[in-house]
């Protein structure tokens, strides 16, 4: 084999690695959108958190950033549009915090386990700043399904690509 062959082997031994490492990755990148929420308690009940159209939206861009957004459809609020939620009452706060889900950051695939971390940079929910969140996925024909598993609960979301 002489030193072209071998560059050119080597080369597409390099553009067959990449291919392989983006592939659950390079398949995630996009936006997607909530086409349901699943909440399964360790007795069987199942509730959907998020009401049975939620409304949501999650993205994960090539450069390993990601946002997610997520709501529970019909929260009414007696403020004017503009205002922000100083004004709101106690129990209006805590519908409007409890039907909405949003943070951003950084996420990483191990594809050997199908999970995929949620490095939080900031949310609405306080307590979530600088987590980590994992997430198991697998795929359903087009479908991305993620699950949050924890003791008791395991929550199932399912998107579509937007």
């Amino acid at each position: 084999m002489n030193r072209r062959e071998l560059v050119g082997l080597l080369g597409m031994f390099a553009w067959n690695s990449a291919a392989a490492q983006q592939g659950v990755h390079g398949s995630l990148v996009g936006m997607w959108t909530l086409e349901s929420c699943v909440r399964t308690f360790a007795d069987g009940r199942k509730q959907h958190p998020f009401g049975e159209k939620p409304i949501g939206r999650i993205e994960y861009g090539k450069e390993g950033r990601m946002f997610a957004l997520l709501m529970r459809p019909g929260r009414r609020s007696t403020l004017a549009p503009g205002l922000e939620l100083d004004g709101a009452s106690e129990q209006e706060i805590r519908e409007a915090v409890t039907g909405f889900v949003a943070y951003f950051g950084s996420y990483e695939l191990d594809d050997a386990s199908h999970t995929v971390t949620h490095h939080v940079q900031a949310s609405l929910e306080p307590s979530w700043v600088g987590t980590s969140m994992k997430r198991h996925f697998h795929w359903d024909g087009a479908k991305l399904l993620l699950t949050r598993a924890v003791p008791g609960i395991t929550d199932e979301l399912v998107w579509e690509r937007a």
